[in-house]
C-alpha cells in the first residue's frame, strides 16, 4: 500500500511539472531587468512628400458662414437658408454670399440676414464710398470699419440702436441684420 501511495504522489507531482511546463509564460516585465535585453527602435525612414493636392477647404455655405449653434436653432425653429446675390453699395461680390433665414412655408418678412465675402482693396473701396452715398454711417474700429443703415430705416435694431450693419476687414466684409448679430458670423474664408 505504501508503495501505491508513492506512485500516485509521484504521479502527481509529474502531473503538476507537466503542467506547470505547458503553462503560458509569465507577463514581461514593464522595466527592463538586467538580464533581458530591450531591443533599441529601429529608425524609421519619413514619408516621401506627396504630389497629391491637398483637399480643398470648407465651401462657403449658408450653413458654414454661421457658428454652428445658430444654424441648429435656426433649423430646430423650422427656419431655412436662401442664398441671395452679395450687393454691397452697388458692388457686387460674385465670391461672397448673402443668405436670407427665415421659415418659407408662411408668408412672412420675418428672417434673419448674414453674408460674407472676400474683397480687393478697389472692391471694399467702391463698396464702401457706395454705401456712404446711399446714407449709410461710417465708424472706424479696433475690429474694422463698420457701415450701418440709419436707424430711422431699419426695420429692426439690436440692443444698442444698430440696425443692418457692415464689417469690412482686411480683404474681407461680413455683414448682418444688426451689427450684434455680426458675432454670429464666423466664417474666415
Amino acid at each position: 500500500m505504501k508503495t501505491r501511495i508513492m506512485s500516485a504522489t509521484a504521479g502527481v507531482v509529474l502531473l503538476i511539472a507537466a503542467l506547470t511546463a505547458c503553462a503560458a509564460p509569465e507577463a514581461s516585465p514593464a522595466t527592463p531587468t538586467p538580464d533581458r535585453v530591450t531591443p533599441s527602435p529601429v529608425a524609421t525612414p519619413e514619408p516621401a512628400a506627396s504630389t497629391a493636392p491637398e483637399p480643398p477647404a470648407e465651401e462657403l455655405t449658408c450653413e458654414s458662414m454661421i457658428s454652428a449653434g445658430t444654424v441648429t436653432a435656426l433649423t430646430d425653429a423650422g427656419w431655412t437658408a436662401q442664398s441671395k446675390e452679395f450687393v454691397v453699395g452697388g458692388v457686387e461680390l460674385t465670391e461672397g454670399l448673402l443668405c436670407f433665414w427665415a421659415d418659407y412655408s408662411v408668408g412672412s418678412d420675418h428672417g434673419q440676414l448674414y453674408g460674407w465675402s472676400p474683397t480687393t482693396s478697389e472692391e471694399a473701396a467702391d463698396a464702401q464710398a457706395g454705401l456712404l452715398a446711399e446714407g449709410w454711417k461710417r465708424e472706424d474700429d479696433a475690429a474694422g470699419v463698420y457701415f450701418t443703415e440709419d436707424p430711422q430705416y431699419s426695420m429692426g435694431t439690436d440692443a444698442d440702436g444698430y440696425g443692418m450693419t457692415y464689417l469690412f476687414g482686411d480683404g474681407w466684409v461680413k455683414f448682418a441684420d444688426t451689427r450684434q448679430g455680426l458675432i454670429l458670423v464666423e466664417w474666415t474664408g
